[in-house]
């Protein structure tokens, strides 16, 4: 599993779930259309709400620091990590660079959880 994929699992076990197989209907009436499939329910995740609520969390900075957002989540935030996560979300840049690297993968998770149904503030957000 990627590390992103950690994250998401952890925050939104929703959006990481398999995709729902659709139902066999009933043989349909030649002729007559097939009936619509009910649009799926989209439930938006208090990401800031969900990760204040987290053991440890009022002694992490998680809103500014990928590394403490990774602790938080109980997830390996070593700098080996973070340029496998940097690799993942397509980091452009010199990863040798670490604090220019965690301020763009923080940004970037958060941007990403609110692309998969999560709420997030949007200071958070690149």
């Amino acid at each position: 599993m990627s590390i992103f994929s950690s994250i998401l699992a952890k925050i939104l076990p929703s959006a990481s779930a398999a995709t729902v197989q659709p139902e066999a209907s009933a043989p349909v009436a030649s002729g007559a259309p097939a009936p619509a499939a009910p649009p799926a329910a989209i439930t938006l995740v208090d990401v800031e709400a969900l990760l204040d609520g987290m053991p440890g969390a009022k002694s992490l900075n998680w809103r500014t620091s990928i590394v403490d957002l990774m602790k938080l989540l109980d997830l390996d935030s070593s700098l080996a990590s973070r340029k496998q996560l940097a690799q993942e979300l397509s980091y452009g840049a010199d990863t040798s660079d670490s604090a220019k690297m965690n301020v763009w993968l923080h940004r970037q998770v958060m941007t990403k959880l609110a692309a998969n149904g999560g709420k997030v503030p949007a200071e958070l957000i690149a």
